[in-house]
């Protein structure tokens, strides 16, 4: 009688336990919901804070300011025979007619040091400008027009409110401020699309240096690099998951790729350096050695991914497959692949998104070289957009540092569209089993 009076109160002290154990595990719970979730958050404030600063630094660089000259075209200064021939109008003084332009809208500035600051009010490619329109148009000769040209870079800061206040400049700004606000009351100053970032190679003048060397630069690196690790990376996949027997051999190549991914990629930079410049001999600072040696660094990451990927077709497909006669071959790239692809070539736009992005293999090459032309083969110097942000970071002028945002943008936009057309990929031809 005792042990039954004594039951139900052992069994609520036990249900008590339990209650109480539960309470514990859900306050647990919800504090580790609690922590992830102030992690998420401040993981994004410190993404948006990134994203803020670039943004903000560098918009600005997509427009530039102009100064409306009505310039004439001297015959004297441009084409003194009168030969109208292109090499004698390529070596013309255009320098001088839009100082004589500017010089008549301060007829007031007399002193020697005001005139060379006045001067320095115009871009360096302000006279480039006036010689491609003349060679392209040689009857402006002797004639009188109104054009935009350039101006300085920092007198471009200046007037995009880059450089301060008044009393943080110097007595050579303060100049310019003053004549930059009374060309703004003339309606001569307006800001324009800055086509000269997207369309010119480096430069050492801030007002010149574009990103199409490094774009064209990239574009070639990312061909030969694709040319490469997508057939053998895709291959290698297929190979080693589908007919590769199962032994230490194949043990230690999967072993091994799976290291060479995690690799520091400034070793694969080395690696290039010793083996396809000190031994094969191609050329330094070329697209063709910073593919090859990205194929390198991105063989691994294709090559997990598609394995991953055939992985992940159902078994019962090959049995099926070669259960209706077809042959190993036949029901791998009959059956298994076409399933497969989606994800492989995820896995592969993923890797050569990140080939894009890198600049540490590629310095060790010598694409860090300063290359002002555009590249026009697979043999020609060039330079890359991440090595280019590099340089233009280690510049000390400070439109270069507006530049530098812009081309991290730029960058960051091609990223963008690389990872969001894997991500595309896997949900639009993603198989559920």
């Amino acid at each position: 009688m005792n042990n039954e009076a004594q039951t139900p109160t052992e069994s609520q002290r036990i249900v008590d336990i339990v209650i109480a154990g539960l309470a514990k595990r859900r306050r647990a719970e919800m504090r580790f919901r609690f922590y992830g979730l102030i992690s998420i958050i401040v993981g994004l404030l410190f993404l948006v804070l990134l994203f803020s600063s670039i943004i903000s630094q560098g918009y600005t660089a997509f427009v530039y300011t102009n100064v409306a000259l009505d310039i004439t075209y001297d015959a004297e200064k441009i084409d003194p025979d009168g030969s109208r021939k292109a090499e004698v109008l390529a070596s013309g003084d255009y320098d001088s007619l839009w100082k004589a332009s500017l010089f008549k809208l301060f007829p007031e500035v007399t002193d020697r040091q005001k005139k060379r600051t006045l001067s320095s009010f115009m871009g360096s490619s302000a006279g480039q400008r006036l010689r491609d329109r003349v060679l392209a148009k040689p009857a402006l000769i002797g004639t009188t027009e109104r054009i935009w040209l350039p101006v300085d870079d920092s007198i471009d800061m200046l007037a995009k409110g880059r450089l301060g206040n008044e009393d943080e400049l110097s007595e050579k700004l303060r100049d310019s401020q003053t004549w930059l606000h009374a060309m703004q009351a003339k309606g001569l100053i307006h800001k324009a699309l800055n086509t000269e970032f997207f369309t010119n190679g480096d430069s050492r003048e801030p007002d010149a240096a574009g990103i199409w060397g490094a774009v064209t630069g990239s574009a070639f690196t990312l061909m030969v690099t694709m040319a490469l690790s997508l057939p053998i990376g895709i291959a290698a996949a297929i190979y080693l998951e589908e007919f590769a027997p199962r032994n230490r051999w194949t043990d230690l190549i999967e072993v091994n790729i799976n290291n060479l991914a995690a690799v520091p990629s400034i070793v694969f930079g080395l690696l290039g350096l010793a083996v396809f410049i000190n031994l094969f001999g191609f050329p330094r600072s070329s697209p063709l050695v910073g593919g090859l040696v990205l194929t390198l660094m991105t063989l691994p990451v294709i090559i997990i991914a598609g394995r991953s990927a055939l992985k992940s077709v159902p078994p019962s497909v090959r049995e099926a497959a070669l259960g209706v006669g077809a042959s190993p071959v036949q029901m791998v790239f009959d059956h298994v692949l076409p399933l497969a692809m989606p994800g492989m070539l995820t896995g592969a736009i993923i890797g050569l998104a990140r080939a894009l992005g890198e600049s540490a293999p590629l310095l060790m090459i010598g694409m860090v070289a300063f290359i002002v032309d555009v590249p026009t083969s697979l043999s020609s110097p060039s330079t890359v957009l991440p090595v280019q942000i590099y340089l233009w970071a280690d510049s000390p002028e400070r439109a270069f540092t507006e530049r530098t945002s812009a081309a991290i943008l730029v960058l960051l936009a091609f990223l963008i569209v690389m990872n969001g057309l894997a991500v595309y990929l896997r949900k639009h031809y993603e198989r559920r089993w």
